[in-house]
């Protein structure tokens, strides 16, 4: 895998495509974001500066102000990769998100998507 070439897409490139992804199964942009939220510490203020800022995902990741501390309760498979195991944190970062959006595209409880 080309790790600078991952890090360089930009997450406003790829933020539409959750929303795209979550609506198709009847989920919601709101309940996107609350995953955004609830993973990186981003509020819809911080979060709409990253995306207008189109910064990519090494950078949105670094200015996330606090990752989750229930971030290493996300486990599983994300395209064929077990999201614990990864060892590049910054790629763990990125299919703990992508996870997520499956879990909620999938129709799970939000309840349990937030690890609560």
């Amino acid at each position: 895998m080309d790790k600078a070439r991952v890090f360089a897409i930009r997450f406003a490139s790829v933020y539409p495509l959750y929303i795209k992804k979550a609506e198709a199964k009847g989920r919601s942009k709101e309940e996107v974001d609350t995953v955004i939220f609830w993973l990186t510490g981003y509020n819809k203020q911080t979060l709409q500066k990253q995306i207008d800022k189109k910064n990519d995902f090494e950078t949105f990741f670094a200015q996330a102000p606090a990752l989750n501390l229930n971030a290493s309760k996300i486990t599983g498979v994300i395209c064929g990769y077990r999201v614990e195991e990864i060892e590049d944190k910054l790629i763990q970062k990125m299919r703990y998100l992508d996870k997520l959006i499956d879990e909620l595209a999938k129709g799970r409880a939000m309840e349990k998507i937030l690890r609560k």
